[in-house]
Formats: structure tokens, sequence, C-alpha cells
């Protein structure tokens, strides 16, 4: 089964956990909008890709891992695209969750897709039960206090913000969970792989800051323009575009020498280099700079 295939076969079996007769089925609905169509879906990909690159020698637990990540993410923009944050009409190319269903269910839908992501993975670990308390902990870690995702959307309502803990926090943290939540689903010490996750999760933040000056609303299918109309921090506001790109350039370097050497090495090595390209592309982002330069 491709990786994609596999992720989406097994985030429709989570969700379908949580419904059953007598469920509101406006809840139901909005925690589904949420979560299909996905995105590019980087992260589950991601945590498969270091759980085969360390042997996936459980694979309904790095499925469960997988899934855990992308449901807290997909909770995470229900929760930023609401009103008290970036008030986004659109994410994924249609209405954003609250946009679609309302305040207060979007506010219920990312709530239960947090619970949802927890309880699959608390019922995956059959196999494997001794690695599930280090396994839950770090996903915890990942997206509570101090230096989680939700740490990380705090700091945008401090006077003071410091970019690199921002981002970090805020985007780097679900990605060091990916890359440590696959080594740990499969058994291997997961300590050498938060680098690679926090270098990768820096570069995907920079990316992102980068496509809200340059991309097209069609394409990245949510609105742009964003950082600067709600003064929030940006590696483009502070570098420039220039430098957020040569920036997302270092980042991208060092993730890649931060992969740690096993079988599935070079595979992580180019999944990278193409990722890179399809969130920066080379040609059409110095097109845009050399228009800009004029």
């Amino acid at each position: 089964m491709k990786p994609l295939t596999r992720i989406e076969h097994f985030l429709a079996e989570a969700i379908s956990q949580g419904e059953a007769p007598g469920c509101p089925p406006k809840l139901m609905g909005a925690v589904r909008h949420a979560v299909f169509p996905g995105g590019a879906r980087v992260r589950p990909q991601l945590c498969l890709a270091v759980a085969a690159a360390c042997g996936d020698d459980d694979p309904e637990l790095s499925n469960a891992t997988a899934c855990a990540i992308e449901l807290l993410h997909c909770a995470s923009l229900v929760h930023d695209d609401m009103p008290c944050f970036d008030n986004a009409a659109t994410r994924r190319g249609r209405a954003s969750v609250h946009f679609a269903y309302g305040e207060s269910l979007a506010l219920l839908a990312g709530d239960a897709l947090i619970i949802l992501a927890f309880q699959t993975l608390a019922v995956a670990a059959t196999h494997s039960p001794q690695r599930l308390p280090a396994l839950l902990a770090m996903v915890a870690s990942s997206v509570g206090m101090p230096y989680g995702a939700v740490a990380g959307q705090a700091w945008e309502c401090e006077p003071r913000i410091n970019l690199r803990d921002y981002q970090r926090a805020k985007t780097g943290a679900l990605f060091a969970a990916a890359t440590m939540g696959g080594a740990q689903a499969a058994g291997v010490d997961p300590t050498p792989w938060r680098d690679f996750g926090d270098w990768l999760g820096e570069a995907y933040q920079a990316a992102d800051d980068i496509r809200d000056v340059v991309g097209d609303p069609r394409v990245l299918g949510k609105p742009v323009g964003r950082d600067v109309a709600l003064v929030r921090p940006s590696a483009a506001t502070e570098l420039g575009l220039e430098g957020a790109v040569a920036y997302f350039d270092q980042l991208v370097s060092r993730a890649i020498e931060a992969v740690p050497e096993c079988s599935g090495a070079e595979a992580l090595r180019t999944l990278i280099r193409d990722q890179s390209e399809r969130l920066v592309p080379k040609a059409s982002t110095a097109e845009f700079l050399r228009t800009a330069a004029v």
C-alpha cells in the first residue's frame, strides 16, 4: 500500500471510531470537514518514512502514530483559522471549518480531534505496549507547554517574540514528533531523530512565510498576506524575501545533514529535496525576486 493511501485509510478508520449513532451529526460533519480532503500529509508521510527506515516492526503502531500527528495538525489548523486568530475564510481550497459550521462547532471539532489523536494511539499498542508511555508523552509534549504547538500559537499573544522560538514551537514541534514518533513506534531510540525534525519543521515554517508573500491563494487553498495583516512574526518580514529564501535553503541543508545514518537515509534525503522544491520552487521564486527588484 502506498504511503498516502495508507495514511488516508487509517485516518478514515480513526474518524469512524468517533462516529456512532447518537453523536451530534454537525460535530461529525465538522470533524470530517477538517480532515478530508487533506493537504500534502507531510507529517504522517515523514513519520512512516522514518518508521520504515528504522525497520517498522509494528506497522499498527506506526500507522497510529502517523495518524495521531495528522489529527493534531488538523486540529491546530481548525483553531488557527478561527476569528480569535487568523479569521481565515478558506483552508485547503474550501471554506474553513468555522465558516462552514460556525465558531462553536469549529472549537469543538478541534477539541475532538485532539482527543481522538490520543485515543488512536492508546488502542494501537497491543503488540508493543512497552513503547506506548514514552510515545504518548513525546506526542503530548509536541502539542502542549512549554515548547509544543499550543505554546507556539500563544507566542502570537506576546508583545515580544523570538522568531526561532515561535517557529520551533508552532511548526517544528509536530515535525519533531513525526520523526521521533516514527523511530519510537519502530522500537528505536528517538533522540537522534529530534534534530532532523526540528530543522525540517523550521524549514517548513520558513517556506510558509515565503508562500504567504509570493503564493497564489488558488494554489495554496488559503488566503495570503496574513502575516503582514496580522503583524505576525515571519521570516519574510524579519529577513526580507530574499533573506528568507536563503534562510529556507540553509534550514533544508541542515535537515538533510541531520538525517541519522540508517538503511533508509538516502530515501529520506530525497524526500526532503522533493518537498523543498514543491514548497519553494527555485525557478518561480527566482523569477518573482527578479520582477520585484525591477
